[in-house]
């Protein structure tokens, strides 16, 4: 899954597409993050989130380092830069219903953590209810790592992986996981259709993408969805039969409009 052949381009509305992330050392930091844009304003800079985290010390981390720490981790995750486009769009949609935001930080910290992307089919492919095995994800890592880590640290990875999707909602449980049924809103969709959109798909292509598959969601309710985001005035979306059209006013600045016509 999201395998792109245009991830130069992509890296410039900020996603990172290597191999590696912030999985080898930190979950997708849920609550930290929602405590750090819940009390940040929306129109933030990158430097007044680094102030309020290192300076401030708003998530009480114990020392300085820590706190360095967790501002790398956080920015390396979600930018946490407006001149990013990812984060801007990102940022705009996270106070609109808080409802989405456990699965609107994943949707972000999938376009920017490699470790956390490879674990997507693992999870989606477990019905609901059934036990998710942290092994698996163990397994996958061994194999796709190239001796990067040692044994211990692919047994704390995929902790951390299975972290991850359990704050999202994809995994219930605290020892033993079982798949379930994330919440996703017009706000989740409406994201997903975007990231699709960044990569130059357009009408129906865009209900395929992977970042529109990982919303684990049937093709009804997303279409569902996808009017509710419409009404909310979140997108514009004109449907004829089987013909869709998606479209995403004032999301881009010109430069960035010029970047996705060049990959047109």
């Amino acid at each position: 899954m999201f395998a792109t052949e245009s991830s130069a381009a992509l890296h410039r509305f900020g996603f990172k597409l290597g191999n590696g992330g912030v999985h080898s050392a930190r979950t997708m930091m849920l609550v930290e993050l929602q405590r750090l844009l819940d009390a940040a304003p929306a129109g933030a800079q990158r430097a007044d989130y680094r102030e309020a985290v290192v300076d401030d010390n708003l998530l009480d981390k114990p020392t300085v380092n820590a706190r360095k720490l967790t501002f790398r981790h956080l920015s390396d995750l979600y930018a946490l830069d407006p001149g990013t486009c990812l984060f801007r769009i990102f940022r705009g949609l996270w106070s609109l219903e808080p409802a989405a935001q456990p699965m609107l930080a994943l949707q972000m910290a999938l376009t920017r953590d490699g470790l956390l992307r490879s674990s997507v089919p693992l999870v989606l492919a477990t019905p609901q209810g059934q036990r998710f095995e942290r092994e698996a994800i163990e397994q996958l890592l061994t194999q796709s790592d190239e001796g990067r880590f040692s044994l211990a640290s692919i047994a704390a990875i995929a902790q951390r992986i299975n972290g991850t999707w359990t704050q999202a909602g994809y995994l219930t449980g605290r020892v033993k996981k079982r798949r379930s049924q994330p919440v996703a809103t017009p706000v989740n969709v409406a994201f997903g259709l975007f990231l699709g959109y960044l990569e130059g798909r357009l009408a129906q292509r865009l209900f395929t993408s992977d970042w529109v598959r990982a919303l684990d969601l049937p093709e009804e309710r997303l279409i569902e969805l996808t009017q509710a985001a419409a009404q909310r005035g979140l997108l514009v979306f004109r449907r004829t039969g089987a013909v869709m059209e998606v479209r995403f006013p004032d999301y881009l600045t010109e430069q960035e409009q010029e970047w996705l016509n060049e990959q047109a």
